[in-house]
């Protein structure tokens, strides 16, 4: 029997082993590629993560998603406070017994932190002596004219550290037993000499005016006068020393005798500065201290915050007073009053220096004397002298200004006043006895004149901008002396001793950064015995960097520049963003922002938030960590948001 072999296939079941390894081969290719492609979606979530948090926040680093300990205990645990106030019983053991003075001044204080949201704690002397102060970065020093020795020196060593200090009065003059200790605190710390207190019978109240463009001073109309009571003996310090800058003075040079320039200097009475690797804010006067109107408060309250934004490390930024780099502005104003001929002395000398004056003239000359007043258009602006009434002082109750009609008529007859071709030749005016009113600033706007000039006691340096309906109009005060009081009255007749009077005067003005007004006129300054005088002045203020200009130049850039808004938005330690926005009518060429840093910065980088924005630049003050930027040709309605980032090179923190 024949045996027939089995064949066994062994082929189909390797092509199945080979089948089910290439599906077990695909299968981890597509987790593999899933997996890919998983890994690279993360990778760019995590740089669109880091796009987004850099557009935000500029440089931006993972570890600054990670909750600090602080952090979490201001969440969860108990708020972190960052100011103390002293309530010293050492100086409250110095006043009469039943004195609220020292608990008054605390309260006083309370309301202001109140009033901005600070928390803050009161602290006593054992407190600063035995070292519970170091959880703070600011230390209030309210009135504490008596310390111990321990307290000084743990002041010193805060502040030294990198700690805040916003002291008023006569800190630390007394030790903690009553006894006088001097004010060796204010020169080793602060960096001042005392010059000396105001007695409270002298006065009742003080003129205490404050220079502008400051960080203090931000948003402060410049030169404005707080009036301070004197029952707490104001001091005025002179500062001594670069790290300390002097915010406001004493001198009234409408009142005070004495050289203007050394009584300016020797009679601070706010400054602040640094010490070690802190900072300190001293008020020569208690907040008690300060009186007037609603006006008046409103300002100190913006001065209280720019000192504690200062103090706290907060960027502050605002509008510079003048274009460019000009500190101070100055116009001339001759005032054609007697001897009229005489202003032939001084057309030569404004040509020569390339200056138009305001010239101030009787309307009645455009018909009596058409060739002078050709001439003298010539080298600048006309304004009219106008008679709307008499008033010896802004609160005289026994005599008043003409009625509304009576000045409208007046001023729309000078209106329309014309020589030859020329139409409403008249730009502004000045009252013939200095003072006006309401009634004069409404018929000036509705007969389209730009600028009133007074003689009165306002209350700033530069130009108050009124608007009246949908015109603006502003009015120039007397700044300085003028050649009725130098050589009329104090009787200068030699040309030395004439332009150095002047000259204080302009020092003065730029150290405010004001506007200086010289005033002159015709049968005095424009003398020819006495005109080159004016030459000179004009020279010396170019040489400080004075914008020597005239009224009609300083209404177009104030006007504009007053219509510029801004907002600092701060965003992180090294990023801010600048907001500037012009609602106007008006195309603004050029405006410069001053922003304060706060702390060392390098190699700071400007961007737009629109792509094509057209970029500012820039310079940047290491020596009062100030940046500048040049805002050019910004168009009515238009607003620009800029980016600010910058490397911080050193934190002035504890």
């Amino acid at each position: 029997m024949e045996i027939n072999p089995v064949v066994t296939n062994t082929q189909a079941p390797q092509k199945t082993k080979e089948k089910k390894v290439r599906k077990r081969t695909s299968m981890s290719i597509n987790g593999l590629t899933l997996f890919i492609i998983g890994a690279v979606f993360v990778v760019l979530s995590f740089l669109t993560f880091q796009l987004v948090m850099k557009g935000v926040y500029g440089s931006f680093s993972l570890t600054k998603t990670i909750p600090s300990l602080e952090y979490v205990n201001n969440m969860f645990g108990k708020k972190y406070v960052e100011v103390a106030i002293l309530n010293s019983k050492y100086t409250e053991n110095r006043q009469p017994a039943g004195s609220t003075w020292l608990s008054d001044n605390i309260i006083t204080w309370q309301r202001f932190l109140d009033n901005i949201k600070v928390e803050y704690d009161i602290i006593g002397d054992l407190d600063l002596e035995e070292g519970r102060h170091w959880k703070y970065s600011m230390l209030i020093l309210p009135g504490s004219q008596a310390l111990s020795d321990n307290e000084l020196v743990a002041i010193k060593k805060f502040i030294d550290r990198g700690g805040s200090v916003f002291a008023t009065g006569g800190t630390a003059s007394y030790s903690a037993d009553g006894k006088w200790r001097g004010w060796q605190f204010l020169t080793e710390i602060f960096g001042v000499k005392f010059i000396k207190d105001f007695k409270n019978e002298e006065l009742q109240t003080h003129l205490h005016t404050l220079r502008g463009n400051l960080p203090l001073t931000a948003n402060i109309p410049t030169g404005y006068p707080m009036k301070i009571a004197t029952w707490d003996r104001p001091i005025a310090v002179e500062v001594l020393e670069p790290r300390t800058t002097q915010v406001s003075f004493w001198y009234n040079y409408r009142q005070d005798s004495g050289l203007v320039r050394e009584e300016v200097r020797k009679s601070a009475g706010i400054i602040n500065g640094t010490y070690g690797r802190g900072r300190f804010i001293w008020f020569g006067f208690e907040l008690n201290a300060v009186i007037g109107v609603q006006e008046d408060f409103v300002v100190f309250d913006r001065l209280f915050q720019n000192g504690m934004a200062w103090l706290n490390y907060k960027n502050i930024g605002y509008i510079k007073d003048w274009p460019g780099n000009y500190e101070a502005a100055a116009i001339i104003v001759p005032q054609l009053t007697e001897e009229i001929d005489n202003i032939n002395n001084l057309l030569p000398i404004l040509g020569a220096n390339g200056v138009r004056a305001d010239f101030m003239i009787d309307p009645g000359l455009v018909s009596s004397r058409p060739d002078l007043v050709t001439r003298i258009m010539n080298y600048g602006n006309l304004g009219a002298i106008i008679d709307i009434g008499y008033l010896q002082f802004i609160s005289d109750t026994s005599s008043k200004l003409d009625d509304y009609k009576t000045q409208s008529g007046r001023i729309e007859d000078v209106k329309k006043l014309k020589l030859g071709d020329q139409k409403s030749i008249f730009k502004g005016m000045i009252p013939t006895y200095g003072l006006f009113d309401d009634n004069t600033v409404t018929a000036l706007v509705n007969n389209r004149f730009y600028y009133v000039m007074t003689d009165s006691l306002t209350d700033r340096s530069v130009p108050r901008t009124i608007i009246k309906g949908d015109r603006p109009i502003i009015s120039i005060t007397k700044t300085a002396r003028d050649d009725f009081r130098v050589i009329r009255d104090l009787g200068l007749t030699e040309p030395e001793f004439q332009l150095y009077t002047y000259k204080e005067d302009v020092d003065r003005v730029l150290f405010e950064g004001g506007l200086y007004v010289f005033k002159l006129h015709t049968e005095h300054q424009c003398k020819a015995q006495y005109v080159q005088v004016v030459s000179e002045l004009i020279k010396y203020m170019k040489s400080k960097n004075i914008w020597v200009t005239n009224a009609m130049d300083i209404y177009n850039w104030w006007v504009r520049k007053n219509k510029i808004e801004m907002r600092v938005d701060f965003r992180s330690n090294t990023r801010m963003a600048v907001t500037v926005s012009n609602p106007g009518y008006e195309y603004l060429n050029e405006f410069l922002v001053n922003i304060n840093l706060q702390r060392p910065a390098k190699n700071i980088r400007i961007t737009a938030e629109i792509i094509g924005t057209e970029i500012p630049n820039f310079t940047y003050d290491e020596q009062n960590k100030i940046l500048y930027l040049s805002i050019k040709n910004l168009k009515p309605g238009k607003s620009r948001i800029y980016y600010i980032d910058y490397d911080v090179v050193k934190e002035n923190l504890l």
